[in-house]
């Protein structure tokens, strides 16, 4: 029996082809979407898995620094070591600024934390080149994709830094990329006024005592201890709001990236509809084209099953080639972005998924029409 889908697409390999790479364009774009997400998620995890912590205390009423404004006393962490079931505690904060750069300034989100604390922020597996922070004062690490190198002079508020280390992957919940200072400079650039604004302040009786406040006290619990019966404990004796982290967690991906991740998924849905609405066009036109192939093949006595096989066989096909194309395509840009993209074999799947039962259901335009085809129209043009 003579394959009509294969004989057709050998007949037309050129446009086949040329229409299944712009169809796979498009998919590409819905696997980059995904991508995209998943980036979104491993980003706003990379600080909360690199700091290690069990309980992160913050301000009372607040969700803390990864989702709003949270200021504490530094000196909280003193009064949590004395808590029963704490190991270890230290404090930390985050601000996000302007790094100067000749070619302009870039956005970072900064780490400030306490050099002599046992708890240290940098994951020495992401320190790629130099050191951690070992003074109080005048020092930074920064991510590689600062462009700057160990040694540079780097001007943050009134001081000059010099960068000590450069680590790699680093970047906050929103993307943005890490330094890490230390606690002592972090409070000054964060919570430090100006000459002239405490002068004023002084004179209208307002005295600037913000420089001793963190953004949060983070603290590792003794083994045998469950984080969440001391979170509790906190929360009742010292009024502070208390989360473990696995709550933290929750925090990131429900406040910091819940919205973003669904527009990302509604806009990922339209690009798969008109994806399919591309396709239904696509094989709607093949198919007026070869329309009087199909009244003869109808008049010398084919059954319209042959004729339909060909029609969905045809779109599965573009659609498998699209979905090829897609991959290929996504994998040749998704480094180019400017923010993190993961592309996951599980995500590549589930669009084979759609692309298979999108494809079918735009062969039905297809195939309502070669059902519909007058074999007469075969005799006379």
């Amino acid at each position: 029996m003579i394959h009509l889908a294969k004989e057709d697409v050998r007949h037309t390999l050129g446009k086949f082809i040329v229409t299944a790479m712009g169809v796979g364009m498009l998919l590409g774009i819905v696997l980059i979407m995904m991508g995209v997400y998943r980036g979104m998620i491993v980003d706003a995890e990379v600080l909360l898995n690199d700091i290690n912590v069990d309980l992160w205390i913050v301000q009372q009423g607040t969700l803390g620094p990864f989702a709003e404004a949270s200021r504490v006393h530094d000196d909280l962490q003193y009064t949590m070591q004395s808590v029963r079931g704490i190991a270890k505690s230290s404090i930390i904060t985050f601000q996000n600024m302007q790094l100067p750069k000749k070619q302009g300034k870039i956005r970072v989100f900064a780490v400030g934390y306490d050099v002599f604390s046992t708890i240290n922020p940098i994951n020495p597996e992401r320190l790629i080149r130099g050191r951690t922070l070992k003074t109080d004062h005048y020092e930074i690490v920064v991510t590689d994709k600062t462009g700057f190198t160990l040694g540079d002079k780097v001007r943050l508020g009134r001081n000059i830094y010099t960068v000590v280390g450069i680590t790699h992957g680093t970047v906050s919940s929103g993307g943005d990329l890490l330094i890490y200072i230390s606690i002592k400079d972090a409070q000054e650039l964060q919570f430090s006024y100006s000459n002239k604004r405490i002068q004023t302040d002084r004179a209208r009786g307002i005295i600037n005592r913000d420089t001793h406040m963190v953004n949060a006290v983070i603290a590792t619990v003794l083994p045998g201890y469950n984080p969440e019966t001391v979170a509790r404990d906190i929360r009742h004796w010292h009024h502070k709001s208390v989360y473990t982290r696995k709550q933290q967690q929750a925090v990131l991906t429900r406040y910091v990236v819940e919205k973003a991740s669904k527009q990302i998924g509604m806009f990922t849905a339209i690009l798969v509809i008109v994806s399919t609405i591309i396709i239904s066009l696509i094989i709607y036109t093949m198919t007026l084209e070869k329309m009087k192939e199909i009244a003869i093949m109808k008049l010398m006595g084919l059954p319209n099953s042959m004729i339909v096989r060909m029609i969905v066989e045809e779109t599965l096909l573009l659609g498998i080639l699209a979905f090829l194309f897609g991959n290929i395509f996504s994998h040749l840009i998704y480094s180019k972005f400017p923010k993190r993209v993961v592309l996951e074999i599980p995500d590549a799947w589930v669009l084979f998924g759609v692309v298979v039962v999108a494809s079918v259901v735009a062969s039905f335009v297809g195939v309502k029409k070669v059902i519909n085809a007058d074999p007469a129209s075969a005799i006379g043009g």
